[in-house]
């Protein structure tokens, strides 16, 4: 057989059977030669079936269509898409703005209650101003005049926080929530971009027990319900009951996703229902399932860990909120700490789990914006705040974002706001259902802003090898399971090891370091955590007390820059847990810690001229945190 003839007799055999590989004989000259001829796949990719690209987005967003938003934000939920998509808008302050580098999906997310009221009172629906209360606010906010204004604001979010709405706003609700539903699908461009179906439902306001609703489907699913509101019930377990009922009616798909707790005085991840009895195994199960997934950064400070909590976590002190609850009425306590981090909330999860049986607290990591201006814009360099009262300004550094009623040494300033957080999704593809597939699986991790790639996966097998693959993912799948899973029965003499991976974001700081923060249940049922460098830049090595010597610091505060001369691009490794005992239940998730790098307040004091106070900080340490493995000893 000639060499062309047996070309091509392989290219026709690797059509049919294009896993198979075979030997063949040939003969050239004289010379009898056996060759034997692999055939096999050459695309390394060919196959692949795992998610191979992670999706940015924001699951946290308010519009004008918010009550407490549409007293201020004049841009609708257009508005809203356009930006994230990366068209430039102009902000209800006038200035312009854009994003670097435009979203893969959003979620907006206006609040349940009286949700479309305000576009219509501001326009002076005559069917509104019958009604004295909305008169009375439609006068004031039509006043001009600012302390008018801001008194009035406190009277809306006041009233969000009462059993009862002031007054009937049901058709309202059901008209804009069917607006809402059919530009959600106009903008949902499958591929391109994703308009993920959601709302806000604020459960007892000054104490942030707020969940973010998302809908699989698209407008013919979430039409068959309307927004959950505190008007229907401020208890969160009434919310997971309807939401469950709605998927049992419907067989439709949906989640819930509560905020950051750090504001919550006790209350985010307490051991108690709402009328202060234990949890019931059907509850945490119940719980467990409607929440998969936990908000653990965004604008109003970073709910990671506490340095009360994580003493010997050089990190754990970041964007901190700490003095009292959201609305500034109760003073912050101690003890009430434990109630309101991630990484507490897991260990406390585990204790629940070896009571009850099922864990409450079992979720990934996600992140938000929080933000009331319509624009999802929180990097460090771009970042237009809370609500339009703190937008760009030479003086938004100190003005009001959160008023307290209690004491003004608990008023929260503008510089106090935290320029975060997006949320990376694991996907298979940029649709809405594969989307909100990998939350259900909690393939999804939390930043502070920068869209660092991350990776991690827990198994038994991985070893020193395997981090030096240029494809970590296709091993990652191979042999263990992703950020989200669960690890079972450790075979004999085995401990569990870890592949991870992160890749710095191009727009943003070099890598410092990438951590592993484990946390366990000891024999005695008492929890235990500990973080671990496990890949770092440079030549550094842990000191005596086994921590390792800080990165450096290249940022010029005056200039609002950086150099990139210190920190590495990408790190990657394999991790076995040195301390691990078969018989204790365990989590492990990964952080990842950015060198240092100009924070929001030092962009704003060179682009405007200000000199800020010596207490407003100008550096941050950007960071991005995995959803956990669970490693769990009886299968």
């Amino acid at each position: 057989m000639n060499i062309i003839k047996l070309a091509a007799v392989v290219a026709f055999a690797s059509i049919l059977l294009p896993s198979m590989s075979f030997a063949v004989e040939y003969h050239h000259g004289s010379d009898a030669v056996e060759k034997k001829i692999s055939v096999k796949e050459f695309s390394p990719y060919v196959g692949r079936s795992y998610p191979t690209q992670v999706y940015w987005g924001d699951q946290h967003l308010h519009t004008e269509i918010s009550v407490d938003a549409g007293t201020m934000v004049r841009l609708g939920q257009e508005d809203a898409y356009r930006f994230a998509r990366g068209e430039e808008v102009t902000s209800t302050t006038g200035v312009k703005a854009k994003l670097s580098r435009p979203l893969d999906w959003l979620v907006i997310s206006d609040h349940a209650e009286m949700y479309g009221l305000m576009p219509k009172l501001l326009k002076g629906d005559p069917n509104l101003l019958k009604n004295k209360v909305a008169k009375k606010w439609y006068d004031a906010l039509k006043s001009g005049d600012k302390k008018t204004q801001f008194a009035t604001l406190m009277e809306i979010v006041g009233a969000l926080n009462k059993k009862d709405p002031p007054f009937d706003t049901i058709k309202i609700t059901k008209n804009a929530w069917k607006e809402y539903t059919a530009l959600a699908d106009r903008y949902n461009e499958p591929g391109r971009f994703s308009a993920i179906i959601g709302y806000e439902y604020t459960s007892r306001g000054g104490y942030n027990l707020h969940r973010n609703v998302l809908f699989r489907g698209d407008a013919s699913v979430a039409n068959q319900t309307l927004p959950f509101s505190q008007f229907d019930s401020q208890n969160p377990e009434d919310l997971w009951k309807a939401l469950d009922q709605f998927e049992q009616k419907t067989g439709a798909d949906v989640l819930a996703i509560p905020h950051n707790g750090n504001l919550s005085n006790g209350l985010m991840f307490s051991v108690e229902t709402n009328d202060g009895k234990p949890y019931s195994k059907e509850l945490a199960a119940l719980r467990a399932k409607m929440e998969p997934l936990v908000e653990v950064t965004q604008i109003k400070g970073d709910g990671e860990s506490h340095p009360f909590l994580s003493p010997n976590d050089e990190f754990a002190d970041y964007e901190t909120w700490d003095d009292a609850n959201l609305d500034g009425t109760e003073i912050k306590k101690q003890e009430m700490l434990q109630y309101e981090y991630a990484r507490s909330a897991l260990k406390i999860g585990l204790q629940m789990e070896e009571k009850l049986g099922v864990n409450p607290f079992k979720f990934g990591m996600a992140s938000g914006t929080d933000g009331h201006t319509a624009l999802t814009a929180v990097e460090e360099n771009n970042f237009f705040g809370k609500h339009p009262g703190v937008e760009p300004d030479p003086k938004r550094w100190e003005h009001v974002v959160i008023k307290s009623s209690l004491d003004d040494k608990l008023t929260t300033l503008g510089w106090q706001q935290a320029a975060g957080g997006y949320t990376g999704v694991w996907a298979t593809e940029n649709t809405r259902e594969a989307i909100f597939d990998a939350m259900i699986r909690k393939e999804t991790y939390a930043t502070t802003g920068p869209r660092m790639r991350v990776r991690l996966f827990g198994g038994w097998e991985f070893t020193e090898e395997d981090s030096q693959s240029r494809m970590p993912a296709r091993i990652g799948y191979d042999k263990g399971v992703p950020m989200g899973g669960d690890l079972y029965d450790a075979p004999k003499g085995k401990a569990p090891t870890f592949l991870v991976a992160a890749v710095k974001d191009p727009y943003s700081g070099n890598l410092d370091r990438i951590q592993i923060i484990k946390g366990w249940l000891d024999k005695k049922g008492e929890t235990h955590e500990k973080v671990y460098d496990v890949a770092w830049s440079g030549d550094r090595k842990p000191g005596k007390d086994g921590k390792l010597p800080a990165v450096g610091n290249t940022v010029d505060v005056k200039k609002a820059t950086w150099t990139n001369s210190i920190g590495a691009p990408e790190l990657v490794t394999t991790w076995e847990d040195p301390d691990f005992d078969p018989k204790e239940k365990a989590f492990y998730y990964a952080r990842v810690i950015e060198i240092p790098t100009p924070r929001w307040t030092a962009y704003e004091a060179k682009r405007y001229g200000v000199e800020m106070p010596e207490n407003v900080p100008m550096i941050t340490n950007e960071r991005a945190y995995t959803s956990p493995i669970w490693y769990n000893p009886e299968g």
